[in-house]
Protein backbone atom coordinates (compact mmCIF):
# COMPACT_ATOMS: atom_id res chain seq x y z
CA UNK A 1 0.00 0.00 0.00
CA UNK A 2 2.52 2.69 -1.23
CA UNK A 3 -0.03 4.75 -2.41
CA UNK A 4 -0.97 6.09 1.18
CA UNK A 5 2.20 7.32 2.22
CA UNK A 6 1.99 10.76 3.56
CA UNK A 7 -1.75 11.14 3.12
CA UNK A 8 -3.39 12.66 5.76
CA UNK A 9 -6.92 10.56 6.39
CA UNK A 10 -9.95 11.63 8.20
CA UNK A 11 -11.17 8.17 10.78
CA UNK A 12 -14.20 8.73 11.87
CA UNK A 13 -15.10 5.56 13.90
CA UNK A 14 -18.95 5.21 15.34
CA UNK A 15 -20.73 3.56 18.26
CA UNK A 16 -20.91 -0.08 16.89
CA UNK A 17 -19.75 -3.12 17.93
CA UNK A 18 -17.31 -3.11 14.66
CA UNK A 19 -15.38 -0.30 16.33
CA UNK A 20 -12.87 -2.72 17.46
CA UNK A 21 -11.89 -3.29 13.73
CA UNK A 22 -11.31 0.45 13.62
CA UNK A 23 -8.08 -0.49 15.79
CA UNK A 24 -6.55 -2.79 13.09
CA UNK A 25 -7.51 0.07 9.72
CA UNK A 26 -5.61 2.57 12.26
CA UNK A 27 -2.66 0.69 12.59
CA UNK A 28 -2.61 -0.61 8.74
CA UNK A 29 -2.91 3.12 8.19
CA UNK A 30 -0.10 4.08 9.91
CA UNK A 31 2.07 1.89 9.10
CA UNK A 32 1.30 2.61 5.63
CA UNK A 33 2.95 5.74 6.12
CA UNK A 34 -0.47 7.95 6.65
CA UNK A 35 -1.27 10.66 8.66
CA UNK A 36 -4.46 10.20 10.51
CA UNK A 37 -6.49 12.11 12.31
CA UNK A 38 -9.42 9.63 14.92
CA UNK A 39 -12.62 11.69 15.24
CA UNK A 40 -15.11 9.67 16.97
CA UNK A 41 -18.67 9.91 18.86
CA UNK A 42 -19.65 10.13 22.41
CA UNK A 43 -21.03 6.56 21.70
CA UNK A 44 -18.25 5.14 19.88
CA UNK A 45 -15.96 5.61 23.61
CA UNK A 46 -18.34 3.20 24.80
CA UNK A 47 -16.53 0.59 22.67
CA UNK A 48 -13.31 1.65 22.37
CA UNK A 49 -10.96 4.30 24.34
CA UNK A 50 -9.83 7.09 23.11
CA UNK A 51 -6.22 6.34 24.73
CA UNK A 52 -5.53 3.72 22.33
CA UNK A 53 -6.74 5.38 19.37
CA UNK A 54 -4.30 7.90 20.62
CA UNK A 55 -1.28 5.65 20.91
CA UNK A 56 -1.44 4.08 17.75
CA UNK A 57 -2.43 7.28 15.86
CA UNK A 58 0.10 9.84 17.96
CA UNK A 59 -2.29 12.31 17.80
CA UNK A 60 -5.32 13.49 20.31
CA UNK A 61 -8.25 12.08 19.55
CA UNK A 62 -11.50 14.20 18.17
CA UNK A 63 -14.54 13.77 19.94
CA UNK A 64 -16.09 17.17 21.28
CA UNK A 65 -16.45 20.69 19.54
CA UNK A 66 -14.15 22.19 22.36
CA UNK A 67 -12.06 20.39 25.61
CA UNK A 68 -13.97 21.01 28.66
CA UNK A 69 -10.98 21.85 31.33
CA UNK A 70 -9.49 24.29 28.84
CA UNK A 71 -12.19 25.58 26.17
CA UNK A 72 -9.51 24.67 23.54
CA UNK A 73 -12.07 25.43 20.59
CA UNK A 74 -11.65 21.80 18.23
CA UNK A 75 -12.42 23.33 14.19
CA UNK A 76 -14.60 20.97 12.03
CA UNK A 77 -13.84 23.63 9.60
CA UNK A 78 -9.83 22.87 9.78
CA UNK A 79 -10.55 19.33 10.05
CA UNK A 80 -12.24 19.26 7.11
CA UNK A 81 -9.77 20.97 5.24
CA UNK A 82 -6.85 19.40 6.35
CA UNK A 83 -8.03 15.99 5.13
CA UNK A 84 -7.03 14.38 1.85
CA UNK A 85 -9.80 11.36 2.52
CA UNK A 86 -12.25 10.91 5.66
CA UNK A 87 -13.21 6.97 6.17
CA UNK A 88 -16.20 6.29 8.70
CA UNK A 89 -15.69 2.96 9.91
CA UNK A 90 -18.19 1.79 11.30
CA UNK A 91 -20.11 3.69 9.94
CA UNK A 92 -23.76 2.83 12.34
CA UNK A 93 -27.47 2.95 10.48
CA UNK A 94 -27.42 6.28 13.53
CA UNK A 95 -24.52 8.20 11.71
CA UNK A 96 -25.60 7.22 7.83
CA UNK A 97 -28.89 8.76 8.88
CA UNK A 98 -27.44 11.81 10.47
CA UNK A 99 -25.11 12.17 7.34
CA UNK A 100 -28.21 12.04 4.78
CA UNK A 101 -30.01 14.65 6.38
CA UNK A 102 -27.37 16.70 7.73
CA UNK A 103 -28.31 16.45 11.46
CA UNK A 104 -25.08 18.13 12.42
CA UNK A 105 -25.23 16.79 16.31
CA UNK A 106 -21.86 15.40 16.91
CA UNK A 107 -18.03 16.19 15.66
CA UNK A 108 -18.18 13.63 13.33
CA UNK A 109 -21.06 14.76 10.87
CA UNK A 110 -19.86 18.40 11.34
CA UNK A 111 -16.64 17.16 10.15
CA UNK A 112 -18.05 15.27 7.03
CA UNK A 113 -20.24 18.12 6.58
CA UNK A 114 -17.24 20.38 6.25
CA UNK A 115 -15.07 17.95 4.56
CA UNK A 116 -13.52 18.83 0.86
CA UNK A 117 -12.24 15.32 0.42
CA UNK A 118 -13.67 12.57 -0.80
CA UNK A 119 -15.67 10.59 1.71
CA UNK A 120 -15.70 6.52 2.22
CA UNK A 121 -18.49 4.80 4.69
CA UNK A 122 -18.27 1.29 5.81
CA UNK A 123 -21.70 0.49 7.25
CA UNK A 124 -22.05 -1.97 10.01
CA UNK A 125 -25.01 -3.27 11.71
CA UNK A 126 -27.35 -5.92 12.17
CA UNK A 127 -29.06 -7.44 9.05
CA UNK A 128 -32.24 -6.03 9.64
CA UNK A 129 -31.33 -2.80 9.89
CA UNK A 130 -29.09 -2.99 7.26
CA UNK A 131 -32.04 -4.04 5.03
CA UNK A 132 -34.64 -1.43 6.34
CA UNK A 133 -36.20 0.73 3.23
CA UNK A 134 -34.78 3.96 5.72
CA UNK A 135 -31.17 2.59 5.76
CA UNK A 136 -31.51 1.20 1.59
CA UNK A 137 -32.58 5.52 1.17
CA UNK A 138 -30.12 6.67 3.15
CA UNK A 139 -27.36 4.79 1.23
CA UNK A 140 -28.90 5.46 -1.99
CA UNK A 141 -28.84 9.47 -1.18
CA UNK A 142 -25.20 9.53 0.44
CA UNK A 143 -24.05 7.92 -2.52
CA UNK A 144 -25.81 10.28 -4.74
CA UNK A 145 -24.01 13.15 -2.70
CA UNK A 146 -20.76 11.79 -3.81
CA UNK A 147 -20.10 9.29 -0.59
CA UNK A 148 -18.24 5.84 -1.43
CA UNK A 149 -19.88 3.36 0.76
CA UNK A 150 -17.72 0.16 1.33
CA UNK A 151 -20.73 -2.11 1.21
CA UNK A 152 -20.72 -4.66 4.06
CA UNK A 153 -20.32 -8.27 4.31
CA UNK A 154 -22.72 -11.25 4.66
CA UNK A 155 -21.71 -13.35 8.02
CA UNK A 156 -22.05 -14.20 11.40
CA UNK A 157 -23.11 -10.48 13.26
CA UNK A 158 -23.37 -9.58 16.67
CA UNK A 159 -26.60 -10.47 17.53
CA UNK A 160 -25.10 -13.87 16.22
CA UNK A 161 -27.53 -14.10 13.57
CA UNK A 162 -26.26 -14.75 9.95
CA UNK A 163 -26.62 -12.20 7.07
CA UNK A 164 -25.62 -8.88 5.28
CA UNK A 165 -24.48 -6.38 7.94
CA UNK A 166 -21.07 -7.30 9.06
CA UNK A 167 -18.17 -4.49 8.23
CA UNK A 168 -15.83 -4.61 5.98
CA UNK A 169 -12.73 -5.97 7.07
CA UNK A 170 -10.09 -3.74 7.86
CA UNK A 171 -7.39 -4.99 5.11
CA UNK A 172 -9.85 -4.61 2.68
CA UNK A 173 -10.69 -1.01 3.76
CA UNK A 174 -7.24 0.20 3.67
CA UNK A 175 -6.93 -1.43 0.12
CA UNK A 176 -9.81 0.78 -1.24
CA UNK A 177 -8.17 4.10 0.64
CA UNK A 178 -4.95 2.87 -1.20
CA UNK A 179 -6.12 2.16 -4.52
CA UNK A 180 -8.06 5.47 -4.80
CA UNK A 181 -5.16 7.26 -4.15
CA UNK A 182 -3.49 5.36 -7.03
CA UNK A 183 -5.98 6.32 -9.83
CA UNK A 184 -6.46 10.40 -8.45
CA UNK A 185 -7.53 12.05 -10.79
CA UNK A 186 -7.00 10.08 -13.96
CA UNK A 187 -9.86 11.47 -16.02
CA UNK A 188 -9.33 15.08 -15.42
CA UNK A 189 -9.79 16.71 -18.67
CA UNK A 190 -11.71 14.31 -20.04
CA UNK A 191 -15.53 14.46 -21.36
CA UNK A 192 -17.16 10.94 -20.85
CA UNK A 193 -20.59 10.17 -22.15
CA UNK A 194 -22.83 7.26 -20.52
CA UNK A 195 -25.88 6.12 -20.89
CA UNK A 196 -27.56 4.29 -18.02
CA UNK A 197 -31.18 2.72 -17.02
CA UNK A 198 -34.00 1.42 -18.85
CA UNK A 199 -35.67 2.59 -22.88
CA UNK A 200 -39.71 2.93 -22.19
CA UNK A 201 -41.30 2.18 -25.55
CA UNK A 202 -45.37 2.91 -25.42
CA UNK A 203 -47.73 0.66 -26.48
CA UNK A 204 -50.60 3.32 -25.63
CA UNK A 205 -50.61 5.87 -22.41
CA UNK A 206 -50.54 2.87 -19.90
CA UNK A 207 -48.45 0.51 -21.69
CA UNK A 208 -45.14 -0.06 -22.67
CA UNK A 209 -42.15 -2.47 -23.61
CA UNK A 210 -39.64 -1.90 -20.93
CA UNK A 211 -36.97 -3.88 -19.38
CA UNK A 212 -35.90 -4.89 -15.73
CA UNK A 213 -32.97 -2.36 -15.74
CA UNK A 214 -32.82 -0.49 -12.51
CA UNK A 215 -29.85 2.19 -14.05
CA UNK A 216 -27.45 0.75 -11.16
CA UNK A 217 -24.63 0.14 -13.35
CA UNK A 218 -24.61 3.01 -15.16
CA UNK A 219 -25.52 5.40 -12.51
CA UNK A 220 -22.28 3.89 -10.40
CA UNK A 221 -20.05 4.44 -14.00
CA UNK A 222 -20.76 8.00 -13.82
CA UNK A 223 -20.25 8.71 -10.04
CA UNK A 224 -17.20 6.79 -10.52
CA UNK A 225 -15.86 8.74 -13.32
CA UNK A 226 -17.08 12.10 -11.81
CA UNK A 227 -14.93 11.31 -8.60
CA UNK A 228 -11.93 10.70 -10.94
CA UNK A 229 -12.20 14.32 -12.44
CA UNK A 230 -13.85 13.94 -15.77
CA UNK A 231 -16.63 15.94 -17.01
CA UNK A 232 -19.94 13.49 -17.16
CA UNK A 233 -22.57 13.85 -19.49
CA UNK A 234 -25.46 10.71 -18.40
CA UNK A 235 -28.16 10.11 -20.62
CA UNK A 236 -30.50 7.91 -18.59
CA UNK A 237 -33.82 6.38 -19.10
CA UNK A 238 -36.62 5.96 -16.61
CA UNK A 239 -35.08 5.12 -13.32
CA UNK A 240 -35.52 5.98 -9.75
CA UNK A 241 -31.88 6.61 -8.95
CA UNK A 242 -30.74 9.61 -7.60
CA UNK A 243 -28.74 11.76 -9.47
CA UNK A 244 -24.82 11.47 -8.88
CA UNK A 245 -23.00 14.34 -7.49
CA UNK A 246 -21.43 16.34 -9.97
CA UNK A 247 -22.90 14.65 -13.03
CA UNK A 248 -25.16 16.02 -16.03
CA UNK A 249 -28.05 14.20 -16.19
CA UNK A 250 -30.24 13.94 -19.47
CA UNK A 251 -33.75 12.33 -18.80
CA UNK A 252 -35.14 10.41 -21.70
CA UNK A 253 -37.87 7.75 -22.10
CA UNK A 254 -37.32 5.89 -25.45
CA UNK A 255 -34.84 4.51 -27.63
CA UNK A 256 -35.12 6.93 -29.95
CA UNK A 257 -35.24 9.73 -27.35
CA UNK A 258 -32.21 8.16 -26.57
CA UNK A 259 -30.39 8.05 -29.46
CA UNK A 260 -31.34 11.46 -30.37
CA UNK A 261 -29.51 13.08 -27.20
CA UNK A 262 -26.88 10.70 -27.00
CA UNK A 263 -25.96 11.52 -30.58
CA UNK A 264 -26.14 15.52 -29.74
CA UNK A 265 -23.03 15.15 -27.37
CA UNK A 266 -21.08 12.18 -28.84
CA UNK A 267 -18.50 14.43 -31.16
CA UNK A 268 -17.01 16.26 -27.89
CA UNK A 269 -16.73 13.24 -26.43
CA UNK A 270 -13.38 11.02 -25.43
CA UNK A 271 -15.13 8.19 -23.88
CA UNK A 272 -18.29 6.84 -24.06
CA UNK A 273 -19.83 4.43 -22.06
CA UNK A 274 -22.82 2.87 -23.38
CA UNK A 275 -25.02 1.01 -20.00
CA UNK A 276 -28.24 1.27 -20.97
CA UNK A 277 -30.46 -1.74 -21.40
CA UNK A 278 -31.65 -0.50 -24.39
CA UNK A 279 -35.19 -1.88 -25.83
CA UNK A 280 -34.46 -3.86 -29.18
CA UNK A 281 -37.62 -3.07 -30.20
CA UNK A 282 -40.79 -0.47 -30.38
CA UNK A 283 -44.40 -0.84 -31.34
CA UNK A 284 -44.69 0.50 -34.82
CA UNK A 285 -47.74 2.27 -33.80
CA UNK A 286 -49.02 4.07 -30.90
CA UNK A 287 -52.20 4.10 -29.59
CA UNK A 288 -52.96 7.47 -28.08
CA UNK A 289 -56.05 6.03 -26.11
CA UNK A 290 -55.87 3.04 -23.75
CA UNK A 291 -56.73 -0.08 -25.32
CA UNK A 292 -60.01 -2.15 -23.79
CA UNK A 293 -59.64 -5.54 -22.80
CA UNK A 294 -63.53 -5.35 -23.41
CA UNK A 295 -63.91 -3.76 -26.42
CA UNK A 296 -60.41 -3.00 -28.79
CA UNK A 297 -59.94 -6.28 -30.62
CA UNK A 298 -56.24 -6.63 -30.63
CA UNK A 299 -54.60 -9.35 -32.43
CA UNK A 300 -50.53 -8.81 -32.28
CA UNK A 301 -48.82 -5.64 -31.82
CA UNK A 302 -45.91 -5.47 -34.55
CA UNK A 303 -43.01 -4.27 -33.34
CA UNK A 304 -39.75 -2.61 -35.00
CA UNK A 305 -36.44 -2.74 -34.53
CA UNK A 306 -34.55 0.27 -32.51
CA UNK A 307 -31.57 1.51 -33.67
CA UNK A 308 -28.40 0.35 -32.10
CA UNK A 309 -27.14 3.32 -30.29
CA UNK A 310 -23.26 1.34 -29.82
CA UNK A 311 -23.20 0.63 -33.56
CA UNK A 312 -24.47 3.85 -34.71
CA UNK A 313 -21.64 5.75 -32.50
CA UNK A 314 -19.13 3.07 -33.65
CA UNK A 315 -19.49 4.27 -37.18
CA UNK A 316 -19.61 7.98 -36.29
CA UNK A 317 -16.29 7.14 -34.41
CA UNK A 318 -13.60 9.55 -34.37
CA UNK A 319 -9.96 8.62 -33.57
CA UNK A 320 -8.95 9.15 -30.21
CA UNK A 321 -12.66 8.44 -29.36
CA UNK A 322 -13.23 5.31 -27.37
CA UNK A 323 -16.61 3.38 -26.78
CA UNK A 324 -17.13 0.96 -24.37
CA UNK A 325 -20.48 -1.30 -24.90
CA UNK A 326 -22.45 -3.83 -22.69
CA UNK A 327 -23.61 -7.44 -23.15
CA UNK A 328 -25.84 -9.07 -21.25
CA UNK A 329 -25.75 -13.00 -22.36
CA UNK A 330 -27.50 -16.17 -21.07
CA UNK A 331 -25.58 -18.45 -23.22
CA UNK A 332 -22.15 -18.38 -25.07
CA UNK A 333 -21.31 -15.03 -23.36
CA UNK A 334 -17.87 -14.98 -24.47
CA UNK A 335 -18.49 -14.94 -28.34
CA UNK A 336 -21.73 -13.19 -28.38
CA UNK A 337 -19.83 -10.55 -26.82
CA UNK A 338 -16.28 -11.04 -28.74
CA UNK A 339 -18.89 -10.58 -32.03
CA UNK A 340 -20.79 -7.68 -30.92
CA UNK A 341 -16.95 -6.00 -29.97
CA UNK A 342 -15.87 -6.38 -34.01
CA UNK A 343 -19.58 -5.39 -35.71
CA UNK A 344 -20.10 -2.56 -33.65
CA UNK A 345 -16.52 -1.23 -33.90
CA UNK A 346 -16.09 -0.94 -30.08
CA UNK A 347 -12.75 -1.05 -28.24
CA UNK A 348 -14.42 -2.64 -25.41
CA UNK A 349 -17.04 -4.55 -24.20
CA UNK A 350 -18.47 -5.27 -20.79
CA UNK A 351 -20.00 -9.15 -20.40
CA UNK A 352 -22.26 -10.15 -17.37
CA UNK A 353 -24.32 -12.66 -17.60
CA UNK A 354 -27.90 -13.37 -15.74
CA UNK A 355 -26.66 -16.83 -15.10
CA UNK A 356 -24.50 -15.45 -12.59
CA UNK A 357 -26.18 -15.08 -8.70
CA UNK A 358 -26.00 -12.06 -7.72
CA UNK A 359 -25.04 -10.31 -11.10
CA UNK A 360 -27.44 -8.23 -13.64
CA UNK A 361 -30.72 -6.35 -13.15
CA UNK A 362 -31.94 -5.00 -9.96
CA UNK A 363 -28.66 -5.93 -7.68
CA UNK A 364 -26.34 -4.42 -5.84
CA UNK A 365 -23.10 -6.19 -7.14
CA UNK A 366 -22.24 -7.49 -10.48
CA UNK A 367 -19.92 -10.13 -12.20
CA UNK A 368 -18.70 -8.87 -15.35
CA UNK A 369 -15.87 -9.98 -17.73
CA UNK A 370 -13.61 -6.94 -19.71
CA UNK A 371 -13.74 -8.17 -23.32
CA UNK A 372 -10.64 -6.00 -25.97
CA UNK A 373 -9.06 -6.86 -28.91
CA UNK A 374 -5.97 -7.91 -27.06
CA UNK A 375 -8.02 -10.68 -24.61
CA UNK A 376 -10.41 -10.71 -21.74
CA UNK A 377 -10.34 -10.11 -17.99
CA UNK A 378 -12.80 -11.74 -15.80
CA UNK A 379 -13.87 -9.98 -12.50
CA UNK A 380 -15.54 -11.92 -9.29
CA UNK A 381 -18.55 -10.69 -8.18
CA UNK A 382 -18.61 -7.59 -6.57
CA UNK A 383 -20.77 -4.39 -5.63
CA UNK A 384 -21.52 -2.47 -8.38
CA UNK A 385 -19.44 1.07 -7.22
CA UNK A 386 -16.16 -1.50 -7.13
CA UNK A 387 -16.97 -2.89 -10.65
CA UNK A 388 -17.45 0.58 -11.86
CA UNK A 389 -14.02 1.39 -10.42
CA UNK A 390 -12.65 -1.82 -12.39
CA UNK A 391 -14.04 -0.94 -15.78
CA UNK A 392 -12.67 2.77 -15.50
CA UNK A 393 -9.65 1.17 -14.60
CA UNK A 394 -9.38 -1.18 -18.01
CA UNK A 395 -10.35 1.97 -20.02
CA UNK A 396 -7.47 4.54 -18.61
CA UNK A 397 -5.03 1.60 -18.42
Amino acid sequence: MNNLKGKRIILGITGGIAAYKSVVLLRLLVKAGAEVQVVITPAGKEFITPVTLSALSGKPVICDFFTANTGEWHSHVDIGLWADAMVIAPATACTLAKMATGVADNMLVTTYLSAKAPVFVAPAMDLDMMAHPSTLRNLETLKADGVTVIEPETGELASHLIGRGRMEEPERIAEVLDRFFAVGQSLVGKKVLITAGPTYERIDPVRFIGNFSTGKMGYALAAEAARRGAEVTMVSGPTAMPKPAGVHVINVESARQMLKAVEAVFDGTDIAIMAAAVADYAPEHYTDHKIKREHDDVDCIRLVKNHDIAATLGRKKKPGQFIVGFALETDNGIANACEKLERKNLDMIVLNSLSDKGAGFGTDTNKITVITRDGETAFPLKSKAEVAADIIDCITA
